[in-house]
């Protein structure tokens, strides 16, 4: 093995593009956009050496332009699973006895894929698939795919170098195997690159997956899919398939060789998981590895000394980007009594110059939610708010799903700091303000802390040392990502490790060395080179 390899430097992070109008950027993703939805794909699930089309075609729409019609994937069953699993566990031998150097190749050049031909298709397929505009898409399906990629292989080769010591006599080694069979990945709509991540990260330390993605993230799953196959991934390492969250846990969680889970979803479903993995328990070769992010009610606090604009834009960003659909978008803020009404104003005027529509322009701010369940839901909490005494609607409230899923960004004011929408996670473009005394800052960050049993980002803005001190102490288990004058959204691999605890998630921090720790099991090795020949210890000799 190239122990130089070992060494593989830190990465910087991929430069994000802007496309500006007259950017060959620019030029290239409309292009792109356009060469996408002049086609329709038929999408096949991707197990061991096989493109496996099952007949039960479901078709994909973007969620901004419903009466568009992109394609067709092949939506799979019980079989499928049982056949993945299958195809894994073949492939599984193979893959872990291939040097180090040879397995992180095949993710660094698909970074370098992703970085260049196929930007725009990785783009274009989750801006279609997700309506996520031009910028929203970029940072997530180029920047942070590629960086998870190179970044875990730094990490990956630290990891690999940590070495015990060795007395005379003896040599002492680290072995860093994968899990003994295979790992689940369960991947959400939100983020293409988690969707890539998931699976990935866990597959370069030598396990082999089965994955399975959201519905609604299908169409950039595939073409992440044909990239690795490009890349030079062997076939069955990961294994691409379409089914339902029940069946999949039907068979995985009981089979013999389940050795982990690697998700990203609701809390609720997190549960159950759990539940299920700990009543199996016993049908298990070992212990699996459950590592999961889930959801986010998260917060920004503004101190009475905040820069009003920064608080402004802090919130106009942090909740409304991607329609509000971040696990970790600002989704409650606590303003105080002095800065209250200039903040308001402000925020009221930014939303009302938002544009909405669809993120083939460019010009477009805001898009469409992710399909009908979703829009329903918000909706209901946008109506319930509009008729309760103790909410106020500032600003939106209105929604309309005639051609895609659109609801107007929407502000609610809360007088009950535990209303509704200050404690329950929406998962869209709502957010619901509080106001404080500004004089009960102390007794006001005990109230962010307790309303919420998530904890994953949250945020204080402030020019007072002190109060900043305070906030970063007092909100310690309340974030697992704290962000002191900023939104709290935005985590970039090697910068912000990303993760939160309580009823967030087992806070692994994706995009971290924690992470990969994960997908790995050490085997400690000790050569001896002048072994004993007789039980009897110096101490024995004499009385």
């Amino acid at each position: 093995m190239n122990l130089g390899y070992f060494n593989y430097p830190l990465p910087q992070n991929e430069p994000v593009l802007n496309y500006a109008p007259g950017s060959s950027e620019r030029d290239i993703l409309k292009k792109t956009l356009a060469e996408l939805k002049n086609q329709s794909m038929d999408i096949p699930m991707y197990i061991g050496a096989e493109e496996v089309r099952s007949g039960k075609k479901q078709a994909i729409h973007p969620p901004h332009e419903i009466a568009h019609t992109l394609g067709y994937f092949h939506a799979g069953d019980e079989s499928h699973v049982k056949q993945a699993i299958k195809a894994a566990m073949n492939a599984r031998t193979d893959w872990a006895k291939l040097s180090w150097e040879n397995r992180a190749n095949i993710f660094i050049r698909a970074a370098d894929l992703i970085a260049g031909k196929y930007r725009s298709y990785m783009n274009g397929t989750t801006m279609l698939g997700q309506s996520k505009n031009a910028y929203q898409a970029e940072i997530d399906s180029a920047c942070e795919l590629i960086d998870f990629l190179r970044f875990n292989v730094h990490y990956l080769s630290d990891i690999y170098r940590q070495q015990p010591i060795s007395s005379p006599g003896m040599h002492n080694r680290m072995e860093y195997r994968p899990l003994e069979g295979f790992v689940l990945a369960i991947t959400p709509f939100n983020f293409t690159a988690i969707g890539g991540n998931l699976p990935t990260s866990a597959a370069m330390c030598g396990n082999v997956v089965v994955w399975k993605p959201a519905n609604t993230q299908v169409y950039a799953a595939q073409m992440f899919m044909r990239i690795l196959k490009e890349a030079g991934l062997p076939d069955g390492v990961i294994n691409l398939i379409y089914v339902d969250g029940p069946t999949i846990g039907k068979v995985c969680f009981a089979h013999r060789d389940f050795a982990g889970v690697h998700f990203t979803g609701s809390t609720g479903v997190f549960n159950q998981m759990w539940k299920t993995i700990g009543e199996n328990t016993g049908k298990y070769k070992s212990y699996p590895r459950i590592v999961g992010e889930t959801g986010g009610k998260d917060f920004v606090v503004a101190h009475k000394s905040a820069d009003v604009n920064v608080v402004v834009t802090a919130l106009l960003r942090g909740a409304f980007e991607f329609q509000g659909q971040k696990c970790s978008a600002a989704s409650r803020a606590y303003l105080p009594s002095n800065l209250a009404d200039e903040v308001k104003r402000k925020l009221i005027e930014g939303v009302n110059s938002f544009t909405m529509g669809t993120v083939e322009d460019f010009s477009n701010f805001i898009n469409a939610v992710i399909d009908e369940k979703s829009f329903d839901k918000i909706a209901k909490y946008v109506e319930d708010a509009k008729k309760d005494p103790k909410a106020k609607v500032l600003v939106g409230g209105e929604y309309d799903k005639s051609k895609g899923y659109f609801i107007q960004p929407t502000i609610i004011e809360a007088m009950d700091p535990k209303y509704v929408t200050m404690c329950e996670e929406i998962f869209g473009p709502v957010l619901t303000i509080h106001v404080y005394d500004s004089e009960k800052f102390e007794e006001t960050l005990d109230m962010v802390d307790d309303t919420s049993p998530y904890a994953l980002t949250g945020s204080i803005i402030a020019r007072d040392r002190n109060a900043i001190e305070l906030a970063t102490v007092k909100l310690r288990d309340a974030a697992g990502n704290f962000y002191i004058n900023d939104k709290p959204t935005g985590a970039v691999v090697g910068q912000q490790p990303f993760g939160g605890a309580r009823a967030s998630g087992t806070n692994d921090k994706a995009g971290s060395i924690l992470n990969l720790y994960r997908w790995l099991s050490a085997r400690t090795i000790k050569e001896t080179f002048q072994s004993a020949t007789d039980y009897r210890y110096p101490f024995m000799s004499g009385k």
